[in-house]
């Protein structure tokens, strides 16, 4: 997954001549520079000089900059949307949406998350559903705010601006963008957890040596799922339809099979179906249901519960025409990893940690749209729609020689051992920390041989394991961080660029938490170690990569 990143006002301005998709990626880039050191600073500043003329947007030194960078203080994984919301209120419309973004950055949408509200705001982007991670709470609040444009008219196709033609804008790398994936071969899956575990977790090998993709360490690896084809035939007989009907939809026409199996997401069920359902139903009781989940109410207490195959079971006497039910259905969306593999150790391929999920709920097992088409569905050879998702604000340090401490638990150490194969590859003599945790070491303990051999060679300078169901207390990777406070508060005293991975909401709030808690005891900042951490991460210096 994609890191959280400092926001950066544009320097790709919206008359320069490119569309929407490309300002996003230039700015992207242009940002990605500027969050390095100095030298790569300037270098940004040149290249966005070359392409877009001098001075650049607000540099002119005869007219005052609109500063539209506020700090976005809602810019945090693991802010509840509520609390983002209010520290947004009375900041202009685009700045509310950002804030209603699940503010992980992580490319999933084609933009950041800045710059897909600008886009919702400008009314250059029409879709209110594309950020992943965000869900259905996202897509409402982006929903109520965007009755704001134009006097309260919510956005609509028809009334996107036509954009001139851009002067031989730069084309898109094909593989660099969601919009213009690449085939690469699949080659194997090995499981990383031992028998009796409660994980199933695979290492995942993909040869890209037939397309010619790269990346970078940091860098998150984009993949084109088919959902469960169990699934879309259970949908397909909920709806009384054969799989090889063919359904015209939004201008195509394809077998349903496809449909259900390529083209729309069967996860959680949207806003949209349960308006369809309440038209197709009579009972005033169903009716008025449907209407509260559309409004995302829960009045029997199982809206979280319910995917697409469990709103039509909930309400059988809705019965819509297949082509309607497909257009209240949200796109099936490409989903993210980090990538565990580094080119300068792995030439011409890249590799995945991926945690298979599955579920029951009820009499049926939930699958996770991609962990399961990874380690289920796919076999040694078959073809993979893929991107490679650069990084924003999540890397190496420029300097082999520049500390590095990692805490990633459970699969958030698959961008830990790309940065440590990088580090050996290349030299790097600089001191690599690694925080790794998870539940049982004898099951759990992912990469063990492997970093045991990074440590004899000097790339993994020092290892501190957590196991959280081995013992009669529940120990975390944010406890052995402050066992080791005093040490950790000298790496960074040296230099040491400081990094977590993994999940947004729990653990990368709780580590944060610990390093403010370090800082202040063993650097002596007391009240000043919030300030400082967040002086860290102005400086590149604290980077996340959370989901």
């Amino acid at each position: 997954m994609t890191a959280q990143s400092q926001i950066l006002p544009p320097l790709v301005p919206e008359n320069a001549p490119f569309s929407q998709e490309q300002r996003s990626w230039l700015n992207g880039f242009f940002a990605g520079l500027l969050s390095m050191d100095g030298g790569m600073q300037a270098l940004s500043r040149d290249a966005a000089t070359a392409l877009l003329g001098d001075p650049l947007p607000g540099e002119s030194p005869s007219a005052p900059v609109e500063e539209e960078d506020d700090g976005a203080p809602w810019h945090d994984a693991s802010m509840p949307i509520d609390e983002r919301m209010q520290l947004a209120e009375g900041k202009p419309l685009k700045r509310r949406m950002m804030a209603a973004m699940a503010q992980q950055d992580c490319g999933q949408c084609g933009y950041l998350c800045d710059s897909y509200a600008e886009a919702i705001a400008t009314r250059e982007e029409t879709k209110l559903n594309l950020c992943v991670p965000g869900g259905k709470e996202t897509q409402r609040m982006l929903k109520k705010l965007a009755v704001e444009l134009d006097g309260g008219a919510a956005p609509a196709a028809a009334e996107k601006p036509v954009e001139a033609a851009p002067a031989a804008p730069p084309a898109i790398e094909p593989g660099r963008s969601r919009e213009t994936p690449v085939e690469a071969t699949f080659l194997s899956k090995a499981k990383l957890t031992g028998e009796g575990s409660d994980k199933e977790t695979h290492h995942v090998e993909i040869d890209l040596s037939g397309c010619g993709l790269t990346y970078e360490p940091g860098d998150s690896f984009g993949l084109f799922a088919a959902n469960c084809p169990d699934l879309a035939a259970a949908v397909a007989a909920r709806l009384g339809a054969p799989l090889d009907q063919v359904v015209a939809h939004d201008g195509h026409a394809y077998p349903l099979a496809t449909w259900l199996s390529e083209k729309v997401a069967l996860g959680a069920a949207p806003d949209a179906l349960f308006e369809l359902l309440a038209a197709y139903v009579e009972d005033p009781s169903d009716k008025a249901k449907l209407a509260k989940l559309a409004e995302g109410d829960d009045p029997d207490g199982d809206l979280a519960s319910l995917d697409v195959l469990a709103a039509l079971e909930k309400f059988p006497a809705a019965n819509p025409p297949v082509a309607e039910l497909l257009g209240a259905l949200e796109p099936l969306q490409p989903r993210l990893y980090s990538i565990s593999s580094a080119l300068s150790a792995d030439p011409g391929r890249v590799s995945l940690t991926v945690d298979a999920v599955r579920y029951r709920v009820g009499e049926r097992t939930r699958l996770g749209l991609a962990s399961t088409y990874l380690s289920d569905r796919v076999e040694p050879g078959s073809k993979l729609k893929v991107y490679v998702q650069k990084a924003h604000g999540f890397g190496l340090p420029k300097s082999g020689d520049t500390p590095i401490i990692m805490v990633g638990p459970g699969t958030g150490v698959a961008p830990f051992r790309s940065f440590l194969r990088d580090r050996r590859a290349t030299g790097a003599t600089g001191g690599a920390w690694l925080f790794f945790g998870h539940q049982r070491e004898a099951t759990d303990y992912f990469y063990r041989d492997e970093l045991a051999e990074l440590a004899a060679a000097g790339a993994l300078t020092k290892l501190s394991l957590a196991w959280s169901r081995d013992g009669a207390a529940k120990v975390y990777v944010q406890d052995r961080m402050r066992e080791a406070g005093a040490e950790l508060w000298a790496w960074l005293e040296k230099g040491a660029h400081f990094y977590v991975c993994g999940d947004a909401k729990r653990m990368a709030a709780d580590v944060e938490k610990a390093l403010v808690d370090i800082v202040a005891q063993h650097g002596g900042k007391g009240e000043g170690a919030k300030a400082f951490v967040a002086d860290l991460k102005k400086a590149g210096r604290y980077q996340a990569d959370v989901y």
